[in-house]
């Protein structure tokens, strides 16, 4: 079902309609950390600046998502696609501390539910900036 799903999201954010729940959809493209398989992935993002990307690996809320997890082992291979926009070359990082807390509050007063869905788990969902490269 999750395949289905997330087929007919990348189809949509391709014919230029990325949003889902009211949040902005971009196609992160990986490598799978075990196969080397490419993998496409449609995530959340929210603006950081000019030219930056956040995304939050809630993954469900029990684990890290398998996206974070080929991003993190292959950064030098990530991608991603936006409406009207050919692929971008992109480096990811990993947020910690300070920048963290700072993106936290601009993706949680973006999206409340986040916030909600974050003390429903155990785990500090991880956040990535993506920038070109």
């Amino acid at each position: 079902m999750q395949k289905k799903m997330n087929a007919r999201m990348i189809r949509k954010v391709r014919a230029g309609k990325a949003q889902f729940m009211g949040m902005d959809v971009l196609i992160l493209n990986t490598v799978g950390s075990r196969s080397g398989q490419p993998r496409e992935t449609p995530v959340a993002w929210f603006g950081d600046g000019d030219e930056a990307w956040l995304s939050i690996g809630s993954g469900g809320g029990s684990q890290n998502p398998d996206w974070y997890t080929n991003l993190m082992t292959h950064p030098e291979k990530a991608t991603i696609e936006l409406p009207g926009r050919g692929p971008v070359k992109v480096t990811p990082h990993r947020l910690d501390g300070a920048e963290r807390a700072e993106a936290w509050k601009l993706i949680s007063t973006a999206q409340p539910r986040i916030a909600k869905y974050q003390s429903k788990s155990d785990r500090q969902y991880p956040i990535v900036r993506l920038l070109p490269r």
